[in-house]
């Protein structure tokens, strides 16, 4: 990596420290660490769910709603590239990387079964 490369990878690595990813209602948000404020938010064009599964992977953050997974640029929202898993059905995510993990927490699981159980059942 030469230095123009690296002084980029430090400027980006500031930036995204900066910054708090929050994931719900099939949005991600992201918020300035130290004021709270959003900085940007999206909205999954797919997928809808209480809960999204997110993983900060190097420069990419990784957010997966109801079946789908997305990528996005972690310091501006935009969305790199979507991947709707087809076959794989719809659950709670879990995301792992060499870099990184995302797991859930059992609250987070049981909400999101309660949901599946209703969208099988038709109510919602």
């Amino acid at each position: 990596m030469n230095a123009i490369d690296e002084s980029l990878q430090r400027r980006f690595e500031e930036a995204v420290r900066n910054l708090i990813f929050v994931g719900f209602n099939s949005r991600v948000a992201a918020l300035d660490r130290d004021t709270g404020e959003v900085v940007w938010q999206w909205k999954a064009p797919k997928g809808t769910s209480t809960f999204v599964a997110l993983l900060l992977d190097g420069n990419r953050l990784i957010a997966s709603v109801q079946g789908y997974t997305y990528c996005l640029n972690p310091l501006n929202g935009e969305q790199v590239w979507v991947n709707p898993l087809k076959g794989f059905g719809v659950g709670v995510p879990c995301l792992a990387s060499v870099r990184g993990t995302s797991g859930f927490s059992p609250p987070a699981a049981q909400a999101a079964a309660e949901q599946a159980r209703q969208a099988a059942h038709g109510a919602g």
